[in-house]
């Protein structure tokens, strides 16, 4: 990899190790799934897409990838950045973290999704 693209992980990781890590496993996860992948700089994320599965309701994201098919429009990226922005906070401890927020409450009662922005993620209430 080229010194911009460990540059690029960095600012898409917020500059935290644990979500370093996490974003190098999930651009390989993207590879494998034979995504496109962009860097998208105002948001600081990696964007994979035309993804045909391997990603949850529009998308995920893991690191500071985010995973979709074709759910890449600017107010969606700001609510998905939030969530590479919780994954620096939280390290690899937040996939758990989020989780069981899901199963206690899902979708837009999950803290997680409110504190990114229910509308920004496309969720109704």
């Amino acid at each position: 990899m080229t010194d911009s693209v460990h540059a690029r992980v960095r600012g898409a990781a917020r500059g935290r190790t644990q979500a370093r890590l996490v974003t190098y496993a999930a651009l390989v996860y993207a590879r494998i799934w034979r995504a496109d992948i962009t860097f998208e700089p105002s948001c600081r994320l990696f964007v994979a897409s035309n993804m045909r599965g391997g990603f949850g309701r529009g998308g995920t994201t893991i690191g500071g990838v985010y995973l979709t098919r074709t759910n890449t429009s600017q107010v969606v990226l700001r609510h998905e950045a939030v969530h590479a922005d919780q994954w620096a906070r939280y390290g690899v401890t937040f996939a758990v973290r989020y989780l069981a927020e899901e199963i206690r409450r899902p979708g837009p009662r999950n803290r997680y999704e409110i504190e990114a922005g229910l509308r920004d993620g496309g969720y109704t209430t």
